[in-house]
């Protein structure tokens, strides 16, 4: 609500945060929604922008090029070891926006509230993207929220939109891949899918797997800076690095050629898919990322990855290669090579 010398409403009756659940009347229009709103996300998200309380955010705009991505989140459960949907939803568009080079500016986040959905845990949540975005100095500057009937959704769905701007000389798009060129992967597989599978089925292993979700920006900043000219960035979410490099493989018409030996995965992870029957190229990940670049610039981006905390573990795994066919393919431990196909079916519903 902007603050030109007016009086901020109050309001009867506060929320209850700790007891109080979302009612079919906090989606209505009316006070009571506008209650939520004020209490609950504005005190949440603060800034300049979201205090106006207009239906719209109004934004200086940038010279230069701008992205936009959307990506609607209806993870179960909504709690899990590493994060929540809350930090995800800020994660996952930051991350999507910043495939491209471009520095992140602005997000939005539309809500659907199920009826009965615990006030507290939606403060949680609400919560977790606040500080997200903080983290990513990248404001949430304008949303919605819906409530439907109980038994209609699943507790809470999030969309989030983000937009960026491409800094000048910056061309990174899937279409770009080159035979000769590198392929590079932040860290290891599967840590965010496995994460979730392991707690949906109740399952322990002898540690902790958490997700690895997590903001992007600063490593992709780091990396372009290095390396203006990278070709391609990917991050590897539902369907694994497998789906992400068989789309880049058709976008840009070349094959790819992955060294088994070369792919980092965390042991717990590796037991787990073994046990589970999957395969951890397609398994996702909400923190890692593919870059493809030029032969010649592969070993100072690869130095420039493992310097930032996300990049750690960052390894060369393959290279692009001619390949009429768009091909992926893997070079086994064993000297043979296999397909790596695009993902049939759903291997794991609901993971993002």
């Amino acid at each position: 609500m902007h603050n030109s010398g007016k009086t901020k409403p109050v309001y009867t009756r506060a929320l209850d945060l700790k007891k109080g659940c979302v009612e079919m009347v906090h989606g209505s229009g009316g006070r009571a929604m506008t209650q939520l709103i004020d209490q609950l996300f504005v005190a949440a998200f603060d800034n300049e922008f979201l205090r106006q309380m207009n239906d719209q955010a109004c934004f200086q705009s940038c010279n230069g090029r701008m992205v936009m991505s959307t990506d609607s989140h209806v993870i179960t459960p909504l709690f899990f070891p590493g994060g929540d949907i809350g930090s995800l939803s800020v994660h996952g568009t930051i991350n999507d926006v910043v495939m491209s080079g471009a520095k992140p500016a602005y997000l939005a986040a539309s809500f659907i509230l199920e009826e009965g959905f615990p006030l507290a845990d939606l403060k949680r949540i609400v919560g977790s993207m606040a500080k997200a975005a903080q983290d990513a100095h990248v404001p949430i500057i304008t949303g919605d929220t819906k409530v439907v009937e109980r038994g209609s959704g699943d507790g809470v769905f999030i969309t989030t939109t983000g937009v960026g701007m491409v800094p000048e000389g910056i061309n990174i798009s899937a279409d770009k891949a080159q035979p000769g060129d590198k392929i590079l992967l932040s860290g290891t597989l599967g840590d965010h899918g496995i994460a979730i599978m392991l707690l949906r089925e109740n399952l322990a292993f002898h540690c902790t797997l958490e997700s690895d979700t997590a903001c992007l920006h600063d490593l992709v900043a780091n990396m372009v800076t290095t390396v203006p000219n990278i070709h391609v960035l990917r991050d590897p979410t539902r369907g694994g690095a497998a789906t992400a490099l068989n789309e880049i493989a058709h976008q840009s018409c070349v094959g790819m050629l992955l060294y088994e030996n070369k792919l980092p995965i965390l042991e717990p992870v590796n037991a787990a898919c073994e046990f589970l029957g999957l395969d951890p190229l397609y398994v996702a990940n909400e923190g890692k990322l593919i870059a493809i670049c030029a032969a010649e610039d592969a070993d100072n981006l690869l130095a420039t990855m493992r310097k930032h905390p996300l990049g750690k573990n960052s390894a060369i795994i393959g290279e692009v290669i001619e390949d009429t066919h768009c091909f992926v393919q893997i070079e086994t431990s064993f000297g043979g090579r296999r397909v790596v196909d695009w993902l049939s079916g759903e291997q794991l519903p609901r993971i993002c």
